[in-house]
C-alpha cells in the first residue's frame, strides 16, 4: 500500500464531500503514517485540536474513503505529529511508536511561511478558457502595475472553479517577478478573523495592524466569511483604507459578488465595488478537457483520449471535483496496472457520484434552494403561483428527483401536498430548460455546490 498516493486520493475525495474551509482547517496538513497488519491505519495531525475534531466529526467518512482503496482496513487511529527537526517517537493508543518523519509532507502542502502561498499555484499552470479569460487578463495587468491598476481586485465564482489558484498564482508571480522586493501576504478570511479574535483576547491589536498594514500585496480568500463579524469587519475596513491610500494592492475572492453578500457592511461593500470585479463561471467541455490534459502532463501519466473525453463530459460541476475524480481514476489505473477503458471509468465515476450523494436528505435540498433564492421554506412550499416562487419550487422538485431519486408522490407531498402530476411537470420543465437557459443551469450548479458542501 503506497501511503502517500493513497492519502492523496482520499483527500481528493474528502475535499468533494466537506466544505473547503473545513477541509483547509482540519485535513490539509494531515498524513497517512502507517497501516498495521491487523487492519488499523494511523493518520497524523499537526496538533491535538485538529486530531480530536477530525476523530469526532469525520471518522466514519475517512474510514469509508480508505476502504474504497483497501477493503482490509478495519479501523482508523489518529495521532499528533509535531513538526520539528528531531521529532520524538510518538505512541499511539496501542503503544506502537512512529516517527513524525516516517512519511514526508505531501508536496502540494509545502506552504511558504512568509507569504502563506502554495508554490504549486502558478500562472503557467492556470488553464485559461472562456469562463475565466477576463479574470486572467486583469491579473496579468495588475502584476505589471501593482496597486495602480484595478485596485481592489475582486474575483468571484462558485466552489472549485479556480479562484484560489488564480489569486495565489498572482501572489507567486509577483514574488518571482519582483524578486521578493514586494511583500505579499495570502490569508484565508477565517485566518484573518481568528487573528482578530486572538488579538482582542490578548489585548494585542497593534500586532494585527503591524502584520496586515505593512505589506505591499494583501490577498484575502473567501472574503464573504468576514460578513457579520463586526470587529473583524471594522479592522479589515481600516486595514483596507491604509493599504489603498498607500497604493498597496488588495486582492479578494468570494463565492458571490459584493452586492450579494447580505451580512457585509455597506461601507466595505462600497470599497469592494470601487475596484475591478470579475467572475469565473463554470468551464465548458473544451476547457475541462484542457485541464485534464494539463494535469496528466504535470503528473507525467496518460489516459486514453476516449477516457479523457468521458471525464470531461460527465464531470461538469467544478474544477476541484474534476481533479479529485481524475486523481482517483489514476490511482485505480496504477493499482490495476492497466490502461482503463471508458466503460470502467464510467463505473468509477458513477460510484464516486453516488457516494457523494448518498448522505443528502430532502430537507437539505429544500433548505439549500430556499436559501439560494433568499426565501423561507414556508414561502417555497406555499400555494402561491407567483413567478418568484414557481421557479424555486420547480428547481427543488427537480433536485429532489435528480439527487436522491425521490418518488413523484413524495416530491408533491414535500412541496406543499401537491399532486404527483405537478411534480412530474416541474421536473420535466426544469430538465428541458437547463439545456436552453444557461442562467438557470448556473443557478442549479451553485445550489448543488451548496448541497454537497453540507
Amino acid at each position: 500500500m503506497d501511503l502517500n498516493k493513497t492519502w492523496q486520493s482520499v483527500l481528493a475525495g474528502l475535499e468533494l464531500q466537506i466544505s473547503r474551509p473545513n477541509f483547509l482547517t482540519w485535513l490539509k496538513n494531515s498524513r497517512l503514517v502507517k497501516k498495521e497488519e491487523d487492519g488499523r491505519v494511523i493518520v497524523g495531525f499537526m496538533n491535538n485540536f485538529a486530531k480530536e475534531w477530525v476523530e469526532n466529526k469525520y471518522n466514519k467518512l475517512i474510514l469509508e474513503s480508505l476502504r474504497e482503496f483497501d477493503d482490509t482496513i478495519k479501523k482508523v487511529e489518529y495521532i499528533v505529529i509535531a513538526e520539528n527537526k528531531n521529532p520524538p517517537a510518538i505512541k499511539t493508543n496501542e503503544g506502537k511508536k512512529y516517527s513524525s518523519h516516517q512519511q514526508d509532507i505531501l508536496p502540494e502542502f509545502k506552504i511558504d511561511p512568509e507569504t502563506n502561498l502554495n508554490p504549486r499555484y502558478t500562472m503557467s499552470s492556470f488553464v485559461v478558457g472562456s469562463s475565466n479569460e477576463l479574470a486572467y487578463a486583469a491579473t496579468t495587468a495588475i502584476i505589471k502595475n501593482i496597486g495602480k491598476k484595478y485596485n481592489p481586485f475582486f474575483v468571484y465564482g462558485g466552489t472549485g472553479l479556480g479562484k484560489t489558484h488564480l489569486i495565489q498564482a498572482m501572489g507567486n508571480e509577483i514574488k518571482n517577478v519582483y524578486k521578493n522586493k514586494i511583500k505579499v501576504k495570502y490569508v484565508p478570511s477565517e485566518k484573518f478573523v481568528n487573528d482578530v479574535v486572538w488579538a482582542i483576547r490578548n489585548k494585542r491589536m497593534d500586532d494585527i495592524k503591524e502584520k496586515y498594514r505593512n505589506i505591499d500585496v494583501l490577498i484575502i480568500d473567501d472574503i464573504q466569511f468576514i460578513g457579520g463579524k463586526e470587529r473583524s469587519e471594522e479592522e479589515f475596513f481600516h486595514t483596507f483604507n491604509v493599504l489603498y491610500e498607500n497604493n498597496k494592492q488588495i486582492i479578494l475572492s468570494s463565492d458571490r459578488p459584493p452586492a450579494a453578500i447580505p451580512t457585509l457592511e455597506a461601507r466595505l461593500r462600497s470599497r469592494f465595488e470601487g475596484g475591478m470585479i470579475v467572475d469565473i463561471t463554470y468551464p465548458d467541455y473544451e476547457m475541462r478537457l484542457a485541464i485534464i490534459k494539463n494535469k496528466l502532463q504535470e503528473k507525467n501519466v496518460s489516459l486514453k483520449d476516449e477516457v479523457c473525453s468521458l471525464i470531461s463530459t460527465k464531470i461538469q460541476r467544478n474544477i476541484r471535483e474534476l481533479e479529485g475524480i481524475l486523481n482517483k481514476i489514476l490511482f485505480y489505473q496504477e493499482v490495476k496496472n492497466v490502461d482503463l477503458d471508458a466503460k470502467t471509468v464510467e463505473e468509477i465515476i458513477n460510484n464516486i457520484v453516488q457516494q457523494s450523494a448518498r448522505n443528502i436528505t430532502g430537507n437539505q435540498i429544500v433548505k439549500a434552494v430556499a436559501d439560494f433564492y433568499e426565501m423561507t421554506i414556508a414561502d417555497l412550499i406555499n400555494r402561491s403561483r407567483k413567478k418568484s416562487v414557481v421557479e424555486p419550487r420547480q428547481v427543488a422538485a427537480f433536485l429532489l428527483r435528480e439527487l436522491i431519486d425521490m418518488s413523484y408522490n413524495d416530491i408533491g407531498d414535500r412541496l406543499g401536498k401537491r399532486d404527483h402530476t405537478t411534480a412530474i411537470y416541474a421536473c420535466e420543465k426544469i430538465s428541458q430548460e437547463i439545456n436552453k437557459n444557461q442562467n438557470l443551469g448556473q443557478k442549479i450548479i451553485l445550489i448543488k455546490d451548496n448541497i454537497y458542501k453540507g
